[in-house]
């Protein structure tokens, strides 16, 4: 009976629901915020452009302070009125946001259980006792009836805080003390504190302006850690601190003086050498320490060289190095530690012009690499000698594959993860010899309606202006009716190399289960065809980025998955640039585009090199001070190009602590767009004042702005109030 109710009202929603429904537009009887117009005047290459609301931005210090002063009053006051406005234009739908709140939550298994991992002498794992948002950090010894020890309890450390970030955590090798990190403000600036594991007690240690992470030498009572830039954020300065010392007395062992580089401190996976990482978009540099010996000096893998790229790790007698040298695809090559540069590098997988070499994992009989092949990440193992070559198969037409935490070097044994847009994440061990797998885990749906078998997955192709094939991956509903009058909701990112994955999410099926096809454009600026698909997506070649996923859409109209009355775009950061640069480019094909935390301001953000993570982006977009990419740049940043004409629904969010891309680039967006749009569709502004670029730190809190996002998608279908 419960099931017979579920089709009726299923039925119901997508004969009645799903239309767009021109009554609900009380929004437009709504006072908007107006915000205060103060020309400024930015000049560059002999072009003034006007910036109306600059004044929208304030320093670190006026957000900190305990008094505001008049300018940053007036900007909380106007965030303040847009959080009020959004409000009371979607307060008709606050029971819709709280059903769906509800149902994507009621799907999570609240006392749920990460895999264990075994790592020296210990297996860890985290768990959620129910009605928890933060996680218990756990191990256990690898004996027979151990006990658990809770090493991190979440839910304690987190109370009173309105955003608690738990960074890494690392232990040290005679498995005693335990370093981690935490971030109170969401600015990614953490301070890291030891815990005495044998006794539960707190070292006096704390490290504050950092990571987040540490690496141990084997000593057990060395770190090295990477600091921060106070002003930019960038990670610009390694450390070394030994346990019982003032931070004050920790010497600064390196100094990235290049600040189109940022860099990092890790420990190799074998737990031989401590290794520090420089890099930008397109260049690498590495240095090695013996993890026994921290007081000697670093010494250089290869020097620094522009477009040359590797990464780093140890096996035996060799570094084992994934490069781009005469490799657009990138190759595996090797070379002894006792003549490290490139010209002692050797060929172990060659380049190939059509498959990406994304990463690789040692193990002491095998070599497991994960591959990008016809778009899909693949994983691929084989012997040291050669035999036994093959791939792990798949059959879904869309999904992700990926090694997980292989932390154990003698073992024919490989974990892998596994997810398809039908199927929830999956953790397998696969015997790399026999090819014999078992499933130690698959993430739990907690629906009584729910069955991957209930829904499809299709792959399609696009083609962009320039004849390029895009693939689109698709999932709906069996029972779904796809034709002109179906809701969809198109997604991408396509910036940075970063590939959009064809992933399973569970809070998706409310959009899903109520008539909508959720759609995924892999458009250039990604990585997903290979590295050239990345190269024709930047700088540049930028543009393509936005016309591929222009095209994306404009192919599922044609094709009859839906029309312009029913598409919806989405995009987040660099993806909240495209839906920026779409909405002005192709206004009318989207009836609603949801842009999180947007970076829309891109010729002022990247002509400022105070501002948190600058200079490390011009490999991406270029630097404007040259005039061809400040051209180039002016001629599709979102803010510059708002012009008087009709612009669809819009759905703005963003985070007043975000370091990544500042809550001014999204506010004066809004501003901007109320000030120029001729038409009367909705637009609302949500800034959340207590979180940054992620969002909110809690497990379940995360989720009221993903019910937002819904919300805002289903109410311009008609939807207010309707619960399965």
């Amino acid at each position: 009976m419960k099931n017979l109710v579920y089709i009726i009202a299923v039925l119901a929603f997508i004969t009645f629901g799903c239309k767009t429904n021109e009554k609900n537009t009380h929004y437009r009887s709504l006072d908007v915020p107006v915000a205060k117009k103060q020309p400024k005047e930015l000049t560059a290459h002999g072009d003034t452009r006007v910036d109306d609301y600059f004044w929208m931005r304030l320093t670190d210090e006026q957000k900190n302070a305990e008094t505001p002063d008049e300018q940053t009053q007036k900007v909380l006051d106007y965030l303040g009125e847009e959080n009020a406005y959004k409000e009371e234009a979607l307060k008709h739908t606050k029971a819709l946001q709280e059903n769906l709140y509800d149902e994507i939550v009621s799907r999570i298994k609240k006392d749920d259980q990460s895999v264990p991992y075994n790592d020296n002498g210990y297996s860890y794992y985290t768990r959620f006792e129910e009605g928890m948002d933060y996680a218990l950090y756990c191990r256990k010894k690898l004996d027979d009836n151990s006990k658990e020890e809770i090493i991190l309890n979440g839910p304690e450390m987190a109370k009173g805080y309105s955003y608690y970030g738990i960074g890494s955590r690392s232990i040290s090798q005679n498995n005693e003390i335990m370093a981690y990190g935490i971030d109170t403000v969401s600015r990614r600036r953490y301070n890291i504190y030891f815990k005495d594991l044998t006794t539960g007690n707190m070292l006096s240690d704390e490290l504050s302006n950092t990571t987040g992470s540490v690496a141990w030498a084997n000593d057990n009572k060395t770190v090295f850690y990477t600091s921060k830039d106070p002003v930019t954020l960038r990670a610009n300065k390694i450390y070394k601190h030994v346990l019982g010392t003032d931070q004050s007395k920790d010497e600064l062992i390196f100094n990235e003086v290049d600040d189109t580089f940022s860099c990092y401190v890790y420990k190799s996976r074998s737990d031989a050498y401590i290794m520090i990482g420089s890099y930008q978009t397109l260049s690498t540099e590495f240095r090695y320490l013996d993890a026994n010996n921290p007081n000697d000096k670093f010494k250089i893998v290869q020097p620094r060289e522009k477009d040359l790229e590797y990464s780093v790790d140890h096996y035996k007698d060799h570094f084992y190095i994934r490069t781009n040298k005469e490799a657009t695809n990138f190759k595996l090559v090797k070379t002894p530690i006792t003549a490290t540069t490139k010209e002692n590098w050797v060929d172990v997988i060659p380049h190939r012009d059509d498959i990406l070499l994304q990463s690789f994992v040692l193990f002491n009989n095998h070599l497991v690499l994960q591959e990008r092949v016809n778009g899909l990440r693949a994983i691929r193992v084989k012997n040291w000698d050669g035999d036994n070559d093959h791939y792990i198969e798949f059959n879904d037409p869309a999904y992700l594959s990926y090694p997980t935490t292989n932390l154990d070097f003698d073992t024919n044994i490989l974990r892998y993860g596994y997810t398809s847009l039908t199927t929830p994440n999956s953790t397998f061990e696969y015997n790399m010899d026999t090819k014999e797998q078992v499933l130690l885990k698959e993430q739990e749906v907690l629906d009584d309606n729910f069955s991957k078998d209930n829904y499809v997955s299709e792959r399609i192709y696009a083609t962009a202006e320039d004849g390029v094939k895009v693939p689109i991956s698709l999932v709906y509903k069996k029972s779904t009716k796809i034709s002109s009058e179906t809701p969809l909701l198109l997604y991408s990112y396509g910036s940075y190399g970063s590939s959009s994955e064809p992933t399973f999410s569970s809070n998706r099926l409310s959009l899903l289960d109520r008539g909508f096809v959720y759609a995924m454009a892999h458009i250039r600026g990604g990585q997903e065809m290979g590295r050239h698909w990345y190269e024709d997506g930047k700088l540049l070649k930028k543009k393509n980025t936005f016309t591929d996923f222009i095209a994306s859409g404009e192919h599922l109209v044609k094709e009859g998955y839906t029309s312009p009355e029913h598409l919806y775009a989405m995009g987040g950061s660099a993806g909240g640039l495209l839906m920026g640069a779409v909405v002005n480019m192709k206004p009318e094909l989207w009836n609603g585009v949801v842009a999180a935390v947007p970076f829309v301001d891109v010729v002022s953000t990247m002509m400022d090199e105070t501002i948190p993570l600058t200079t490390f982006e011009f490999d991406e977009w270029g630097n404007p001070k040259d005039k061809e990419y400040y051209d180039y740049m002016k001629s599709y940043s979102p803010y510059d190009n708002v012009e008087a004409k009709d612009y669809p629904n819009i759905l703005i969010t963003t985070g007043y602590w975000d370091s990544q891309v500042q809550y001014w680039e999204p506010a004066k967006w809004t501003a901007k767009l109320r000030e120029y749009k001729t038409d009367d569709n909705m637009l609302v502004l949500d800034c959340n004042m207590e979180t940054g670029h992620g969002g909110a730190s809690g497990r379940f809190e995360r989720y009221k702005r993903t019910a937002l996002y819904y919300t805002f998608l289903l109410n311009l279908e008609g939807v207010t109030d309707f619960k399965l």
